[in-house]
């Protein structure tokens, strides 16, 4: 009776029940993506996870990919872009932009580029330093203190500059910063041989791939988590970048975590 009033034919009434009932076609491809997203703490968009899906033999377009994180309601956050400025004027001698935004290298250690950003919880801040090799976006160096002095950068800079071999004389690129201005930053890259660069005042594009790697930091794990001390930051900033550098996959490297990236390049 209630088929007549709604003028509905039954044969369409139950085909669709049927529909409804039957198991969902896509169940495994969901599980496979939604076990993707979990495992990386939430922090891939649908072209990563595409890529993993690759990896593990499924034949899938992106854009199939994005329609299920959505109905899946999978969706990573939008950044936030604030960035700490360590500009204090003209001081020292400041180095040419010699990087020129040419940001790729042909072997580990050639490029290098290097900045501080900063993490506000509650009235206390936190700085990170780290040193990036742009021929695999490895981070191979970094240092962390609530003081943004020139100690914070000087400890990365030794880090990196320890894991050198002989011969080896990258260009370390960085911003105006006062800390890259001081005697003690040129003085550590004269000793090693290495050649400073420093971006064109106020121009953050000149040391683009650094601000990248910040907003992606500050997108996957800052704002995504209440830190109660910076204790507590501290210890996920040093999981972050052991994840960043092992784990994490970048289109630019063909689907391959950093260190996997500069395993295969050393080995071909």
């Amino acid at each position: 009776m209630l088929l007549d009033v709604a003028g509905l034919a039954r044969s369409t009434f139950f085909y669709h029940q049927a529909r409804l009932q039957a198991p969902d076609p896509q169940e495994t491809l969901k599980t496979a993506v939604t076990d993707i997203f979990e495992k990386n703490h939430g922090r891939y968009g649908h072209r990563r996870i595409h890529t993993e899906l690759l990896k593990q033999g499924w034949t899938i377009a992106k854009k199939t990919v994005l329609k299920l994180m959505r109905a899946l309601g999978l969706t990573c956050k939008v950044r936030r872009k604030k960035r700490y400025n360590s500009y204090q004027g003209e001081q020292g001698t400041v180095a040419p932009n010699l990087l020129n935004r040419k940001f790729e290298a042909t072997a580990p250690n050639q490029k290098w580029v290097t900045d501080v950003t900063e993490f506000s919880i509650g009235d206390r801040k936190l700085y990170l330093s780290p040193v990036m090799d742009l021929f695999d976006r490895q981070i191979i160096s970094y240092s962390i203190s609530s003081s943004p002095n020139l100690e914070l950068t000087n400890t990365s800079l030794r880090d990196a500059l320890a894991t050198l071999r002989d011969g080896q004389k990258p260009l370390v690129h960085s911003d105006q910063g006062f800390q890259y201005q001081h005697a003690s930053w040129r003085t550590l890259l004269e000793r090693a041989g290495a050649i400073q660069s420093m971006s064109r005042k106020a121009n953050c594009y000149d040391n683009a791939v650094m601000e990248n790697f910040f907003g992606h930091l500050k997108e996957e794990l800052f704002h995504r988590v209440r830190f109660l001390g910076t204790d507590a930051l501290a210890t996920q900033l040093n999981e972050y970048i052991r994840w960043y550098n092992t784990e994490r996959i970048s289109t630019k490297l063909e689907g391959l975590s950093p260190v996997q990236y500069r395993a295969q390049a050393l080995a071909a």
